[in-house]
């Protein structure tokens, strides 16, 4: 994870493309792998609050996680209380989430105006 935010200091080059898209892709792949995880969490807690079946935890932990809403009417207190919980986990999610996807793309924007070349190293 070092190298995924580790980035170039504005006195160095911007980094070649093909080193760019490994970057990215090392981020969308920790994007990834963060939504497997929050899939999991609410499949979880539909499933344990709820009974529902796998199918059913999964359309409705998909639909919250992407700001959809749930599918199903819930029945228990406890089901409302996770999907409320569930609900203000997956918007702040989606908020971290896409950070780790956009940042390489803003560095590199941002560097590419920054770039000092042929300028001392006391400027």
């Amino acid at each position: 994870m070092a190298g995924l935010i580790r980035f170039e200091h504005r006195r160095q080059k911007v980094i070649p493309i093909r080193r760019f898209a490994l970057r990215l892709g090392r981020a969308m792949a920790l994007y990834v792998a963060l939504a497997v995880v929050g899939l999991v969490i609410g499949m979880a807690g539909y499933a344990g609050t709820e009974g529902m079946g796998l199918t059913d935890a999964f359309v409705n932990a998909s639909m919250i996680l992407s700001g959809m809403g749930p599918v199903d009417q819930l029945k228990t207190d406890g089901g409302k209380i996770f999907a409320g919980l569930y609900a203000i986990f997956s918007g702040l999610f989606v908020v971290i989430a896409s950070g780790f996807v956009l940042a390489p793309v803003l560095h590199r924007v941002l560097h590419s105006f920054h770039v000092e070349e042929g300028k001392s190293d006391d400027d």
